[in-house]
């Protein structure tokens, strides 16, 4: 099993770190599983960049009802009927996210009646979307991958999610021995409940607020702005005292705000609080945590 970052950037637009995505893919002795987990802005470019595409996934992971986790999740669906998906597109969210995927299925129904009209494409399967609204506490099973829902604090926002996700080290084995896990944290303050779910976990996927790269500008942001988007998120000299907690194998940071902060000042920061392996991420980057291998372009790195 293992994690591209589809996009590590946050709502500020930015042509290097687009909207919040991740896609966990494994192969298992009866076929691969592919989940994507949030659908930020450029979300569907970046799974055709990493050899995917919406016609290809097993399930669609929610994090919670934020604009930048779930903008392209309407270009995802079609874009999938575009590829050839044979089957409905299964999405799974929190409370709220029936009304809001089939609201926007509706504002878009008379373009895309038009459209399947005029097209005659195959198959409308991949438009019969199958919702699941979850709760924390509750396993989700995707093949040999489980998915455990974590409640964390982004509040105002409620419900907002983390997962865990674990599937055996070698195909087709016990899925309760060797098993590898990764956590994701979604968007989330300091999170104990969250520290508690990622005990010991292969790799934390790790969203962070760079609070000191992010300054007044009159007009677009004021102190108060500052502060309120600070309240829930991680601050960069916490997120590696969350992994040191946590015990975790390695720390990958995603949902960099702001996306042009210093990459070395914030591997520099991290490391004071965590002396694990920290990555900072990119956009396509790849990591393994069963071989602790990176893949970044062609670049291939190791961690062990």
């Amino acid at each position: 099993m293992d994690i591209t970052l589809l996009g590590t950037g946050c709502p500020a637009v930015h042509t290097e770190r687009y909207g919040a995505g991740q896609l966990i893919r494994h192969s298992g002795v009866d076929g691969d599983t592919e989940i994507l987990i949030d659908c930020g802005s450029g979300v569907t470019q970046r799974l055709v960049g990493t050899g995917s595409s919406g016609a290809k996934l097993d399930a669609i992971l929610l994090t919670h009802l934020h604009s930048d986790h779930v903008i392209d999740i309407y270009q995802v669906i079609v874009s999938a009927w575009h590829q050839g998906r044979t089957t409905p597109q299964r999405i799974y969210g929190p409370t709220g996210t029936r009304k809001f995927v089939e609201g926007l299925m509706a504002v878009w129904k008379e373009e895309l009646d038009l459209r399947i009209a005029h097209e005659k494409r195959p198959s409308t399967a991949a438009l019969e979307l199958d919702i699941t609204e979850i709760k924390a506490g509750e396993r989700l099973q995707f093949g040999e991958v489980t998915v455990d829902i974590v409640a964390v604090d982004h509040q105002p926002i409620d419900p907002a999610f983390g997962f865990v996700f674990a599937a055996p080290k070698d195909a087709g084995k016990d899925k309760g021995r060797a098993a590898t896990k990764i956590a994701l944290s979604g968007d989330t303050t300091y999170c104990p409940a969250l520290i508690k779910a990622a005990k010991g976990v292969d790799l934390l996927v790790h969203e962070v607020f760079v609070h000191r790269e992010m300054h007044v500008v009159e007009g677009v942001r004021s102190a108060e702005t500052i502060a309120a988007v600070a309240g829930y998120h991680t601050l960069s000299d916490e997120v590696g005292k969350v992994a040191s907690e946590a015990g975790v194998g390695c720390l990958l940071l995603t949902h960099i705000v702001p996306p042009n902060s210093n990459r070395d000042d914030l591997l520099a920061e991290v490391q004071k609080s965590f002396d694990g392996p920290v990555l900072v991420g990119e956009d396509l980057m790849r990591v393994d945590p069963v071989s602790k291998s990176v893949s970044y372009g062609a670049a291939r790195l190791s961690y062990a």
